[in-house]
């Protein structure tokens, strides 16, 4: 779809950044050429790569601090206690994406750079306020609200921001960049659960608050390329109407409808390994087992992935990119179940090792179907969407998984239950390379008709045309 959509201009760079970055409406949009493939992209390529590793190396590693949440804020004798607990987690995995609609629209009318670098001090103070709780109550406003919410503002600018730099060489870019949470995940579990050993929880949510504090610098380096949209409204209003403020066109694609509902459909399961894989390690084999080394797995696989087939989705062409991710729903799904029956820890790394490279595929190639499905203007808002809807299957999953444990005295249940929903949110994105082949098929169409009328128009004023004459018009 985005072969015909015009991609911005780094043109617009060469206008003060003032202008950039403030809500004028009525400028004219500078002259669009292609991206530049590079140059100062490489920087904001690296800053991006920082913020996801920051953001979600924390979240993927939340399981560390879970543990320790249990030993400090826990009472064996409350029959809730996990799913009490796992709502810290779920609740900032969950706010991360239930604010991406509207972190879209602050990007929309303040840019990149100052919506990731007010996230990023956001999400600063969050982590930091953390440190200083005492009870679990607390927990569930500045590490689940405050710090995830300040994560969301900062985190999505780092997507959009890339197709202001790259077209062609968007899936690698963009598998590069997801890749930095998978380098996060495989060292902050021995990080964290060195620093919880020798200093605390307190200290160490402390020093996770530097992650953010560097993060807000990284946010300045997003330089935009990009034109705003001019406004289209009739009384020439320097204020943004509010049909661009709040995008609607978007949802006109049944394309991007599939997407934005079957994806968090396959999600309900997502996060119950990250939050309670490491408490499900504990109960099997014992409190000496080596848990940190299956988020290392994943971690490393991962990012592997991300980098194979961001790679690989560059060559794929437009929406049956949508394939990659059936096959990342599918083997995740079938890995997740198969955890409960893994009783040698060697089989439990293996499966760690699958999902964690079909994980990296899922996540490597959203902004690229994005791209293709609404085209580079419109994907912010795009993204915001979906990610507002991931937000529900993302934050209740754990607790449920949590409270099955609670109620069965195992996870099995729960592991079983998760690997169901990726399975059937995959079957629903099959059906998108089909809509959109049927969509552009009828564009077709309607251009060749319309393009009939005009020359059977432009043939009927025409006097005594000859028939070869016609001919060689048409």
């Amino acid at each position: 779809m985005t072969e015909t959509a015009s991609d911005p201009a780094p043109g617009a760079a060469e206008e003060p950044e003032a202008k950039q970055e403030n809500g004028d409406c009525a400028a004219d949009a500078p002259r669009q050429t292609d991206p530049p493939e590079g140059g100062w992209g490489w920087v904001v390529m690296l800053a991006s790569m920082w913020c996801n590793g920051s953001v979600f190396g924390i979240q993927n590693a939340f399981g560390i601090l879970f543990v320790s949440l249990l030993e400090k804020f826990g009472n064996e004798n409350d029959e809730d206690l996990r799913f009490k607990t796992a709502w810290v987690g779920s609740l900032s995995m969950g706010m991360i994406f239930f604010c991406s609609p509207i972190v879209s629209v602050f990007t929309d009318l303040l840019g990149c750079r100052i919506t990731a670098v007010g996230g990023a001090a956001v999400a600063f103070v969050g982590l930091l306020a953390s440190s200083f709780v005492t009870s679990l109550g607390p927990l569930y406003f500045t590490y689940g609200i405050v710090f995830a919410c300040g994560c969301s503002f900062a985190y999505q600018p780092s997507l959009v921001i890339l197709g202001h730099y790259f077209k062609r060489r968007l899936g690698l870019v963009n598998g590069i960049v997801t890749a930095g949470s998978s380098v996060f995940t495989i060292t902050l579990p021995y990080m964290l659960t060195g620093l919880l050993k020798s200093v605390g929880l307190a200290y160490t949510l402390r020093v996770l608050s530097i992650f953010m504090f560097i993060l807000m610098l990284a946010g300045f380096t997003y330089k935009p390329l990009l034109p705003k949209p001019v406004s289209s409204s009739k009384s020439g209003s320097r204020c943004p109407s509010l049909k661009r403020v709040f995008n609607v066109h978007i949802w006109r694609s049944l394309g991007y409808r599939i997407w934005a509902f079957g994806i968090p459909a396959a999600l309900y399961g997502y996060f119950v390994p990250y939050v309670h894989l490491m408490t499900h390690v504990e109960e099997r084999f014992g409190v000496n087992a080596n848990k940190e080394i299956l988020l290392t797995c994943i971690g490393i696989t991962s990012g592997v992935g991300r980098l194979l087939f961001g790679r690989v989705a560059d060559y794929v062409p437009g929406v049956n990119k949508v394939f990659l991710q059936v096959s990342s729903f599918l083997v995740i799904g079938l890995m997740s179940m198969m955890i409960p029956l893994c009783h040698v820890f060697g089989g439990l790394i293996a499966v760690c090792l699958l999902m964690g490279l079909f994980d990296g595929c899922f996540i490597c190639i959203m902004a690229p179907i994005a791209f293709e499905l609404v085209g580079s203007q419109n994907v912010s808002q795009a993204i915001g969407f979906l990610l507002g809807m991931m937000s529900v299957p993302m934050t209740v999953g754990p607790p449920i998984a949590g409270f099955l444990r609670d109620r069965l005295g195992s996870y099995d249940v729960a592991f079983y239950l998760a690997g169901i929903p990726p399975i059937i949110g995959g079957a629903m994105l099959c059906l998108i390379p089909w809509v959109e082949a049927r969509r552009r098929r009828k564009e077709a169409q309607l251009v060749a008709e319309a393009t009939e009328k005009m020359l059977e128009s432009k043939n009927g004023t025409e006097v005594k045309v000859k028939p070869e004459d016609t001919e060689s018009v048409i």
